[in-house]
């Protein structure tokens, strides 16, 4: 099924149900969101024909519309980040192969510069700033002036989106998405905790990202449920939208989820959280005091899920009740994919299918379904890396239980080699991290002439713990051997520099740190 039908079932079914409420208190039915996409599709192919529209903005009423609008045209919306350079933006606009932009006063300044970059030839904006120039329109006049009824050539083909990789260490990697790919991720979102109608979703992580696209608001849609829009994130507000309308479902990376427990922690009257049934997490390495902190202050139902952006929404995730059996699990396949941990090869290589490793044994994981992407756009010695055979590598490091539980380990190109032995950060992390008095860790090998790396960690904490007080910790650990303990450390009170998914960026840990 194409998604543009489902979300047109949707509409069909639900009419006049809550699709949208906004933070600064508007709403939407889903007649209003389907009138007002329709509009959007058919403005912007007046003014662009059959190319694509890029959307630089914080989570807004107008980037939903540009989805639906997307879907209705048939051709991809290409999902900025508002988290990138100029630069990076108009090196990803003309991979996407944008020719409009629809910005939000968040992004004016960019946008602005963007137009004056020569990127687009068409810009509309959505917001109260005033903008006077010739080409620039107002959202709203171009909405006003549109059809109603969507125009007759549309769909033109059955794109859906193109989203970029995180680009923690290189320039973020387009990868193109059908409508068929990814309501396959968003059914799959809806299976996995049970999404219906009645339920109410906030999405407060942004909504350009692979797992806040397809595996948050698609899935609401598709359902007919009600999604609340936070247009950043900020913890206390986050928890007074949850308290204000009943939410029942939760997205939010770990460390959003530390920032509502710290919140919640230090009310005198926590905010009232009852209404959520299902909080979604993932992206880096939940801790079980995570889990635990979550289960006290928020919600006892986290499910833990992994993916990356090349496969849509996700590839595995475990049930809240798994959890405590398996703690620190990324569960099981979902459901429309199928998993093998198999050898570790390097780069270079493509692994082999039929060498999976034995329960207790690590190995890279590589995955298979309907849902995922084929290529990246314009990169084609990245895709030949990552595609193979029907298959994606996912380059991360996994351990299978006797059960089937899946374990990351680590990403291949993260692995330290110290004395000769392989030693792979998260696990060390995730020692770290469940320490009393770290909020997080990040561990990195660096060079030393007698060992090849020696084990490095930077801790954040807030407390007066020492490295020698680390080391004791680490020493008395069961779950880390004595090789892998960090021999070097860091100690900061600054948060980690983190991606929007949660992705440690190391390098720039390194360079401050221990360059």
């Amino acid at each position: 099924m194409k998604l543009g039908d489902a979300l047109a079932r949707t509409v069909r079914c639900y009419p006049d149900k809550l699709a949208l409420v906004t933070d600064d208190g508007r709403s939407f039915t889903y007649t209003e969101l389907d009138e007002r996409s329709t509009r959007l599709a058919n403005a912007i192919t007046d003014r662009i024909g059959t190319g694509r529209c890029a959307v630089l903005s914080v989570n807004t009423v107008a980037a939903i519309e540009s989805m639906w609008a997307g879907n209705k045209r048939g051709l991809a919306t290409v999902q900025l980040s508002y988290r990138a350079t100029v630069g990076e933006l108009k090196r990803m606009a003309e991979t996407g192969d944008a020719e409009a932009l629809l910005f939000d006063d968040h992004n004016a300044d960019d946008a602005l510069e963007l137009l004056d970059r020569g990127a687009f030839d068409v810009a509309v904006h959505a917001g109260d700033r005033d903008i006077e120039r010739e080409d620039v329109e107002s959202y709203e006049d171009v909405l006003a002036a549109a059809e109603t009824e969507l125009d007759d050539s549309h769909p033109v083909d059955d794109e859906c989106a193109i989203l970029y990789t995180s680009g923690t260490t290189s320039v973020p990697k387009a990868v193109p998405f059908d409508q068929e790919q990814l309501w396959y991720g968003a059914i799959q979102g809806i299976m996995e905790h049970g999404i219906d109608e009645t339920d109410v979703a906030l999405c407060t992580s942004p909504w350009y990202h692979m797992v806040t696209t397809d595996a948050w608001l698609y899935p609401h849609f598709v359902a007919g449920a009600t999604v609340v829009l936070h247009s950043t994130f900020e913890p206390e507000e986050a928890l007074q939208l949850i308290e204000g309308h009943d939410v029942t479902g939760l997205l939010g990376v770990p460390t959003q989820l530390k920032a509502l427990n710290d919140v919640q922690r230090a009310a005198e009257t926590p905010y009232d959280t009852e209404s959520l049934s299902y909080i979604r997490t993932g992206g880096a390495i939940v801790t079980e005091n995570l889990i635990e902190a979550t289960h006290e202050h928020l919600s006892e139902h986290v499910y833990n899920t992994y993916g990356m952006t090349e496969a849509g929404p996700d590839l595995t995730f475990a049930h809240p009740d798994v959890q405590e059996e398996h703690p620190g699990t990324i569960g099981k396949e979902a459901f429309s994919w199928e998993i093998r941990v198999v050898e570790s090869v390097p780069i270079s290589e493509h692994p082999d299918p039929e060498a999976t490793v034995d329960p207790g044994e690590r190995g890279e994981i590589i995955a298979r379904g309907p849902g995922m992407s084929y290529g990246y756009i314009d990169n084609e010695e990245a895709s030949e890396k990552s595609y193979f055979d029907g298959w994606l590598r996912t380059r991360d490091v996994a351990r299978i239980d006797e059960e089937g539980y899946l374990y990351i380990v680590d990403r291949v190109d993260n692995m330290i080699n110290s004395g000769g032995e392989n030693v792979y950060p998260a696990e060390v992390e995730r020692v770290l991290g469940n320490h009393p008095e770290v909020d997080e860790a990040c561990v990195f090998g660096l060079d030393d002439e007698d060992w090849g790396q020696v084990v490095t960690a930077v801790v954040v904490t807030e407390s007066d713990i020492t490295a020698e007080d680390l080391e004791e910790y680490c020493l008395q650990h069961d779950g880390l051997a004595n090789f892998k303990r960090p021999r070097n450390y860091a100690i900061t009170a600054d948060p980690l520099p983190r991606t929007d998914t949660g992705t440690l960026i190391r390098d720039d840990l390194i360079e401050k740190h221990f360059s």
